[in-house]
């Protein structure tokens, strides 16, 4: 996970895709993981670039074990 940084209560992470089309499917495949988990993160799209920030809401907004878990699962959508 060393690419998530942890910045005020939140994991984020940039990605960036060579077209629209590569970075929608990979939101696909996070959305699919995320909803196997139970854990929705909060994202942005621009085009090529997914921004993707996770928190525990209903634990305060912190970083918890689910954002932890739902980030390595989204690396290994990478490999």
């Amino acid at each position: 996970m060393s690419d998530w940084k942890e910045e005020n209560d939140t994991l984020t992470r940039q990605f960036e895709f060579k077209d629209f089309s590569e970075a929608f499917g990979f939101m696909t495949r996070v959305a699919i993981e995320a909803e196997r988990l139970g854990h929705h993160p909060d994202w942005n799209n621009v085009y090529n670039n997914v921004e993707i920030n996770l928190s525990t809401h209903d634990e305060g907004n912190k970083v918890t074990e689910k954002d932890r878990k739902l980030a390595e699962r989204i690396d290994a959508l990478l490999n």
